[in-house]
């Protein structure tokens, strides 16, 4: 078991980190971009793991001179990734951690999902209630890469930022950890991998 004793708060990502969902979510974007004629780059998605969705239709706007609106193209990859028959399940390195310190420090789930899914995904497996915070992309002006969804997770956690741990699978995410100051432990196909770093 990787030692955190050294922090006073851990701070997960959801989506690609604590449930195995990214699959389903560059599926869902997939669907989208045939929608509205997009070029689809699954490694390009998949880059942009926990930005919140209106923030990727425009990157993906900019980076094929299209003018889509964003509340519509995130709308129709809403809408395919609610059809999809299952619900993600838990990725297992994660949950073991989780379990490990969830009775020893304050825990926050920090996610570029909006609340209504995170809540149906964090509930189905029984997270949700031992959190003691949880932050969306509806509760930030200012989604991955900016530090604004971890702040807010540490601010309400009431833990100084240095003295979090943040778990993570994309280096999007990982930077806005290490903007806001703390710590990043990355999670790459469902494993941790890695040392503990730090903005140098």
């Amino acid at each position: 078991m990787i030692d955190l004793t050294s922090f006073k708060a851990i701070i997960f990502d959801m989506d690609g980190t604590l449930i195995d969902s990214m699959a389903a979510h560059i599926d869902a974007w997939e669907a989208a971009c045939e929608a509205f004629g997009y070029p689809f780059d699954r490694d390009f998605h998949y880059s942009l793991g926990g930005v919140p969705s209106e923030a990727t239709v425009h990157l993906m706007n900019q980076r094929y001179a299209m003018t889509h609106p964003a509340s519509e193209v995130a709308h129709v990859k809403k809408l395919a990734f609610e059809k999809q028959s299952f619900l993600p399940p838990v990725i297992q390195d994660t949950l073991l951690i989780f379990n490990h310190y969830k009775n020893q420090m304050p825990i926050a789930v920090g996610t570029g999902a909006d609340r209504e899914h995170a809540t149906v995904v964090l509930n189905h497996h029984g997270i949700l209630p031992q959190l003691t915070t949880l932050v969306t992309a509806d509760d930030v002006k200012k989604g991955k890469p900016d530090p604004e969804t971890f702040l807010r997770a540490a601010l309400e956690m009431g833990i100084e930022p240095e003295k979090c741990v943040v778990f993570e699978d994309t280096e999007m995410g990982r930077q806005a950890a290490l903007d806001g100051g703390m710590a990043c432990i990355m999670v790459e196909h469902g494993r941790v991998v890695g040392d503990i770093a730090r903005k140098s």
